[in-house]
């Protein structure tokens, strides 16, 4: 079902800010950047634009695949030869767009890896339209990767997005043989290949500092965390968005009410890249969002 031209229209403008401010993190790399500084530039422009975060910015490096954005003490400063996943998010009014982006700091040993994920990008958005098993955009993937001698990261996948959901229960593998399932016109989906020299498996790592309320909390006993959800509903946020002191130590003390989320590392520690762009599907193609 194809929804009306008002609310394509906000899904084409949160892809026009996402996809700007993944261009503006991809250029703030350099070494000696302080992570933190480029994860709230973004932010801070996604804000400036008229629209939220709809995630916190993920920063992830190396062998790390995503899910680590910084803490608020973070002092990490990049290094030449980092291999950064900048993945950022944007909504209006819970319309979400979500791109991605690797760069690799000063040095140029990982291009195949870069390379390989623009190419599987390609491939499968050439594919997608109403009705495309979701199987034929996943053996689109999967041949690119393969195609430059490397794996594809079999258990990370993109994902179909709705208002303020933004994995919305249809799963895009980025390997074959894991989905029966078809596009349909309407939706709006995430296609974001994940490229390894590693093992192709990720494994979790360590909290990456975000976190997503698993439902409304009790108003009655916990009226700070029933402010914080009128906020970000059901969108992940971080403890930086969170000025005052003492609700974040309330934050740190309520995990039963939060889903967090841990970094994703790669299984063999290999290098891994990542690109990402959200589409509207459509009868006989698809509308790149965020290009």
């Amino acid at each position: 079902m194809t929804p009306p031209e008002a609310e394509v229209e906000l899904w084409r403008r949160a892809g026009r800010i996402g996809a700007a401010a993944r261009d503006l993190g991809a250029g703030l790399l350099r070494p000696g950047a302080g992570r933190r500084d480029v994860a709230e530039e973004v932010e801070r422009y996604i804000r400036a634009q008229g629209a939220e975060p709809a995630f916190p910015v993920n920063l992830s490096i190396n062998d790390e695949a995503a899910h680590y954005t910084p803490a608020p003490e973070d002092d990490h400063r990049f290094r030449a030869g980092d291999l950064v996943k900048v993945d950022v998010g944007a909504h209006l009014d819970g319309h979400i767009s979500d791109t991605a982006v690797t760069v690799e700091i000063g040095t140029s040993r990982h291009g195949a890896l870069r390379q390989a994920c623009r190419d599987a990008l390609a491939a499968a958005e050439g594919k997608v339209r109403d009705g495309v098993p979701i199987e034929t955009l996943s053996a689109a993937i999967e041949t690119a990767i393969h195609a430059r001698g490397l794996k594809p990261v079999r258990n990370l996948t993109g994902h179909t997005i709705e208002p303020y959901l933004l994995h919305a229960g249809t799963s895009i593998p980025n390997a074959t043989g894991m989905s029966s399932g078809e596009l349909r016109a309407g939706q709006v989906v995430a296609i974001e290949p994940f490229a390894t020299n590693g093992k192709g498996e990720i494994r979790n790592g360590p909290f990456g500092n975000i976190v997503r309320f698993r439902g409304p909390p009790s108003p009655e006993r916990a009226p700070e965390l029933a402010e914080l959800y009128r906020r970000f509903s059901t969108l992940p946020f971080c403890a930086r968005w969170v000025a005052d002191e003492d609700l974040r130590e309330i934050l740190l003390r309520s995990r039963r009410y939060l889903q967090t989320y841990p970094v994703f590392v790669e299984e063999g520690r290999g290098m891994v890249a990542q690109a990402e762009h959200t589409l509207w599907v459509r009868e006989d193609g698809a509308e790149v969002l965020t290009p």
